[in-house]
C-alpha cells in the first residue's frame, strides 16, 4: 500500500530522459498497477507526477494532506496489525501471485546496468549532478522539467 502527501509527494520515473532503463522493476510492475498506457507515459515521459495525479492513475492508494498523512497511516497499520496474522499472512501470499515473475525484474535490471555505461547516459547524469542532481533542492524538488530541459 502507498500513501503520499499531497503538499510534498513528487513521484518520478526519470530514467528515460538521461537515456537510462529504470531498474528495480518498474516495467514488470507499473502495468498491472496502472495499466499499460499510464506505465508508458510515466515512464517513457520522465516527468513529474504530483500525489493527486498519481492518486488518479493508481499509481498510489490515497493521497492526504501532510498534516493528516502520518495519523491516517497510523490508524490503518494499527486496525490491520489487530487482525488475525494467519489470515493477513494468507492474504498477502495470494495477493502477491499476481507479482511479476523474477525473470520480468531480471530482464529490467540487465539493461537497467546496461543503459548506465552508455557515454549519452553518463553525459546527462553528468549534467543533472552539475545542476544539484541528488541533492536537496530545486532540481529533486522538479526533477521532470529538468530532465525535459536536457533534452529539449
Amino acid at each position: 500500500m502507498t500513501f503520499a502527501s499531497r503538499e510534498k509527494a513528487i513521484i518520478s520515473q526519470w530514467e528515460v530522459g538521461v537515456g537510462m532503463v529504470a531498474g528495480g522493476g518498474p516495467m514488470a510492475r507499473l502495468p498491472a498497477l496502472i495499466g499499460r498506457n499510464r506505465a508508458l507515459q510515466v515512464l517513457l515521459s520522465s516527468d513529474d507526477f504530483r500525489a493527486d495525479q498519481a492518486e488518479a492513475f493508481g499509481y498510489i492508494n490515497h493521497s492526504l494532506p501532510d498534516a493528516e498523512l502520518e495519523a491516517y497511516v497510523d490508524r490503518l497499520a494499527k486496525r490491520i496489525a489487530g487482525f488475525d496474522k494467519w489470515a493477513i499472512g494468507e492474504t498477502k501470499r495470494l495477493v502477491n501471485t499476481g507479482l511479476a515473475p523474477d525473470v520480468e525484474l531480471g530482464a529490467g535490471w540487465d539493461s537497467c546496468i546496461n543503459s548506465i555505461g552508455r557515454a549519452s547516459t553518463q553525459r546527462s547524469i553528468k549534467a543533472l549532478i552539475a545542476e544539484g542532481f541528488h541533492a536537496p533542492g530545486e532540481v529533486e524538488d522538479h526533477l521532470g522539467q529538468y530532465i525535459g530541459d536536457l533534452n529539449p
